[in-house]
């Protein structure tokens, strides 16, 4: 299909005019190291201690992405499988390729996290996500797709930064590496161009491996934004269109066989191997995108207001609109600027129709439903898309705006000097106000010396577990997911924060937690609402049952957990025994009771 280098038409080609090119190389120096100044002041407070300090807006997802870490390191180090992990859900494994494990950069940044530590790769990769992103973006749109460096610099700045991606810069290390979209956006474009077919094919097909193993919900969103796009062209450029239709379709055909040969065992392991699943904890409908957000700015914007942003957003991590009202004044003037344009214009329709989609099957506004339909009603349980978290699909058109900005910036200079004095104002009035503060932090619990001294190994053998209480669990398990990450996934545990079957094999529906397990449930709960429970025989077989499934060799109390006094004396009295204080924490020794000819 015709190339978004349409758009910019009327312009000199960068590739052909030596004058251009030099210009973009002198600024892109500055530009790039702009980028990784900004990305490095995002995430500066963290910066400060990696591995003694947590990103206080979600740590349950900055545990997760630690243990990856360490798994990649596992992986390289140890030869471990990069698909599926025995370390942590004992007995039943966790299926990391149906994960966001984001093999890409846990495997190439091993080294890292085996010297340094997990904590430090997770920063580093979080700091080059935004940075790499945008700098992504701007070496598409320098070379491609716009004459101004300024242009391009704007551009990547909103593409590498704009709310959204600073928003899920709290712990999301897939979604703000997006480095791989603009490039896979570039490839299937030109693969409209004669000679294209085989070697834009195969190269398309690498970069879809590559973001496979970075994050399959943005290829999924890009894949549809490219479909949206491309039907849209096609209706107001049809005969363009057709005569460029069979290279393109030949091209899309070797790019889908190239990934798919590639792709192929590790996607039957996330479809159909061990602890795969289907579908989503929660209804489509539960996280989507509130209307009166794209007006609003996110916590993180230096306009940000808390109040505000909890009232209409999922999380801190889900802000995925939050323009505020003068970035929607300038995407008028924009889309005034650029819509005689064909591909600018089937870019905005892309856009508005994947916005649409990310508010779900029924408009929400200040943070009530409406009953108004919409059309995500139709596709809401449709595989592949049941496994997405619709408000999500908000990030295409946060990109898209982007573009917009890099093209109607770059087409300024034609204004005439009054006009164009005002573009500029009005934009230095949308973008100031939502340009990042520094992601807040909290300090993590510090590791104690049974964990950080290793003192652990006397205690547990291999092919045993270490079991923490609470245990690893999300939003109750934080600090023994954490210990079990920096540990570098040395020992083994049950459970852990992950999607895995809820029950199988009745039911197969993804689930934040392990299937139930009678302890796993009384624990919680007595840790959770603060009351002791009346501990029955049935109770004490029970654990003891359940420490067996766990192949359990110790029992650890967390310490300055919430109710730490009603969780020692459960635990005393389910195991009939007393724990030793060994390295700062209460152990129960229970090898012998689970295991007596072990």
């Amino acid at each position: 299909m015709p190339a978004l280098e349409e758009v910019v038409a009327d312009q000199p080609d960068l590739a052909s005019s030596g004058a251009p090119v030099a210009r973009v190389r002198r600024f892109g120096a500055w530009a790039l190291l702009s980028y990784l100044a900004l990305g490095v002041l995002v995430l500066i407070q963290l910066w400060r201690d990696p591995s003694g300090r947590v990103l206080s807006a979600n740590d349950d997802d900055h545990g997760f992405f630690l243990a990856m870490l360490a798994h990649g390191e596992r992986v390289v180090f140890h030869g471990d499988n990069p698909f599926f992990t025995g370390r942590m859900n004992v007995p039943d494994g966790m299926n990391t390729m149906a994960n966001t494990s984001v093999l890409a950069l846990t495997v190439p940044f091993a080294p890292v996290t085996h010297f340094l530590g997990a904590g430090v790769s997770m920063v580093l990769l979080l700091t080059l996500g935004l940075a790499g992103t945008a700098a992504a973006w701007w070496w598409v749109f320098s070379r491609h797709l716009v004459c101004s460096p300024l242009a391009a610099w704007i551009g990547g700045l909103w593409c590498g930064f704009a709310p959204a991606l600073v928003s899920h810069a709290n712990g999301h290390i897939n979604f703000v590496s997006q480095f791989a979209v603009p490039f896979i956006v570039w490839q299937v474009l030109r693969l409209r161009e004669p000679g294209r077919v085989l070697r834009g094919g195969v190269l398309l097909g690498l970069l879809i491996v590559l973001q496979v193993f970075l994050n399959e919900e943005v290829l999924l969103f890009t894949a549809l934004t490219l479909f949206v796009f491309v039907v849209a062209y096609a209706c107001f450029a049809r005969r363009a269109s057709i005569e460029a239709a069979r290279r393109f379709l030949l091209g899309l055909g070797v790019a889908g066989g190239t990934a798919l040969v590639l792709l192929g065992y590790p996607l039957w392991c996330q479809f159909a191997g061990p602890q795969s699943y289907s579908g989503q904890p929660f209804e489509p409908g539960k996280f989507v995108t509130d209307l009166l957000s794209l007006g609003a700015y996110a916590r993180q914007s230096l306009a940000g207001n808390g109040v505000v942003a909890r009232a209409l957003s999922v999380s801190p991590t889900e802000e995925n609109t939050f323009w505020g009202v003068p970035m929607l004044v300038m995407l008028v003037v924009a889309g005034r600027m650029l819509w005689h344009q064909v591909a600018a214009r089937a870019a905005m329709i892309a856009g508005l129709a994947l916005l649409v989609m990310s508010m779900g099957p029924e408009l929400r506004v200040a943070g009530h439903d409406t009953g108004v339909p919409l059309p995500f009603a139709l596709i809401a349980h449709v595989p592949i898309i049941d496994l997405v978290s619709v408000t999500r699909f908000a990030m295409v058109p946060t990109t898209v705006i982007g573009v917009l900005l890099a093209l109607a910036a770059d087409r300024a200079g034609l204004l005439p000097s009054r006009r164009r004095t005002a573009f500029w104002v009005g934009l230095a009035l949308a973008l100031a106000p939502v340009l990042p503060k520094p992601l807040p932090v909290v300090a993590a619990p510090v590791t104690p010396p049974f964990i950080a001294q290793r003192m652990w190994e006397r205690y547990v053998p291999e092919g045993r577990t270490l079991v923490t209480v609470p245990l690893p669990e999300v939003t109750t398990g934080r600090t023994g997911m954490r210990w079990f990450a920096l540990s570098g996934l040395d020992y083994e545990i049950p459970r852990g924060y992950f999607m895995v079957p809820a029950n199988p094999p009745q039911d197969r529906t993804g689930s934040w937690n392990a299937a139930p397990r009678p302890t796993a449930d009384l624990l919680r709960l007595a840790g959770a609402y603060g009351r002791m429970p009346v501990v029955t025989d049935a109770d004490r077989r029970a654990a003891v049952a359940d420490l067996r499934y766990w192949r359990a060799a110790v029992v650890v109390l967390v310490p300055d957990t919430p109710n730490r006094d009603l969780l020692q004396t459960l635990v005393t009295d389910l195991l009939g025994a007393a724990p030793q204080q060994v390295g700062g924490v209460e152990v129960w020794d229970v090898r012998g009771m689970v295991h007596p000819a072990g």
